[in-house]
C-alpha cells in the first residue's frame, strides 16, 4: 500500500493521478487529509482516505498503519515545519512504514536558503530515525510564477532579486511523476537521493522575455534589492515571515542556489522536462480560462 500525505494540495493531488497512470491499482493507494471532507473527490475515485495531522503524532501513527510506502509532502507551513517533521518520522518508525519517499529541496547540503533548514532538519532526523528513506530533493516550480501571470501581464513586470541567477524550473507535474517513478520503481530506493531541476537553467529575465513573446506585450524584469523585495511583497499583502522566505529564496537563486546541473528529473520521467516556453503557455491558457 502507497500512502501521499499531503494529496488534497497540488503536488500530492498529481502524484495520485500520476500513479493511477502508471497502472496502480486504486485499491493500492491511500492518501493522508485532515478530514474525509477534504478528500472527497479523491475517495469517490475509489482511494482510500485516511485522516491525521502532521500536528498529532497519535494520529498518523493510526494513518500510517499497514503502510509500504509513504510519500512525505512537505509541511505547507513554511515558517517552522520541524515540529509536524518530527511527528511523520517518529510515526512512520512506529508504524512500521518500509520506505519513507522525503520531498525536500535543491542543494539542501550547502544551501543557504532558509527554506532549506527545515528540509536539512528532517533529512538528519530521517537518517537518525532508521528508517529507509529515499530524498527527492525539488527545485522551484514554474508555477510558483505562471500561476500569477496575471498581474505581470497587466503591468508589464516581473519583480524579483535574484539578479541574473538561474532557476532549474520544471513543472509541479513533473515533480509529481519523478515521485511516482519512485514509488513504483522495481528495485530498491532506499538510500537514494535524487537533485530535480528543470532541464533548462532560466532566469527571471527570461521568464519575462517569454510572457512579452507569448502576449506580444511589453514584459520586463526588475530586479530589487533583497530588501526592497520583500517590502514588495508585504506591499502586495503577503504576511512578513512569507514575503522574508521568498526575497531570502531569490536571494539565493542569485548565488545559483536553485539551479542545478542534475538530470535525475529527465532520467526519472523519462522525457525532457517541461520548458519556459510550455509552462508560460499554460499558465496564460489557465489565465484566459479564469476571465
Amino acid at each position: 500500500m502507497i500512502l501521499i500525505t499531503g494529496a488534497t494540495g497540488k503536488l500530492g493531488s498529481l502524484v495520485v493521478t500520476a500513479l493511477l497512470e502508471k497502472g496502480v491499482p486504486v485499491e493500492d493507494i491511500a492518501v493522508l487529509a485532515r478530514s474525509a471532507e477534504r478528500a472527497a473527490s479523491l475517495g469517490a475515485a475509489g482511494v482510500e482516505v485516511r485522516t491525521g495531522d502532521y500536528l498529532d503524532q497519535t494520529s498518523l501513527e493510526s494513518a500510517f498503519q499497514g503502510i509500504d510506502k509513504l510519500l512525505f509532502i512537505s509541511s505547507s507551513d513554511v515558517i517552522d515545519r520541524r515540529p509536524a517533521h518530527e511527528n511523520v518520522v517518529r510515526a512512520a518508525k512506529t508504524a512500521g512504514v518500509k520506505l519513507v519517499v522525503y520531498t525536500s529541496i535543491l542543494n539542501v547540503e550547502t544551501s543557504k536558503i532558509s527554506l532549506a533548514r527545515d528540509h536539512a532538519h528532517t533529512e538528519r532526523s530521517l537518517k537518525a530515525s532508521g528508517l529507509p528513506h529515499v530524498l527527492l530533493r525539488n527545485g522551484w516550480y514554474f508555477e510558483n510564477y505562471t500561476e500569477n501571470l496575471g498581474s505581470v501581464v497587466a503591468h508589464g513586470v516581473v519583480l524579483g532579486a535574484a539578479g541574473d541567477g538561474k532557476f532549474s524550473m520544471a513543472a509541479r507535474k513533473d515533480f509529481a511523476e519523478a515521485a511516482a517513478t519512485v514509488l513504483t520503481h522495481r528495485e530498491s530506493q532506499a538510500g537514494k537521493v535524487y537533485e530535480l531541476g528543470g532541464t533548462e537553467g532560466i532566469t527571471l529575465a527570461d521568464l519575462a522575455a517569454e510572457v512579452g513573446k507569448q502576449t506580444e506585450k511589453p514584459v520586463t524584469y526588475v530586479d530589487l534589492s533583497q530588501s526592497e523585495y520583500q517590502a514588495k511583497l508585504e506591499g502586495f499583502g503577503l504576511p512578513a515571515p512569507v514575503a522574508t522566505l521568498l526575497a531570502d529564496a531569490d536571494n539565493g537563486a542569485k548565488n545559483g542556489e536553485l539551479g542545478t546541473s542534475s538530470r535525475d528529473l529527465e532520467s526519472l520521467i523519462g522525457r525532457p522536462t517541461t520548458s519556459l516556453a510550455q509552462a508560460v503557455r499554460e499558465g496564460l491558457a489557465n489565465l484566459q480560462h479564469i476571465s
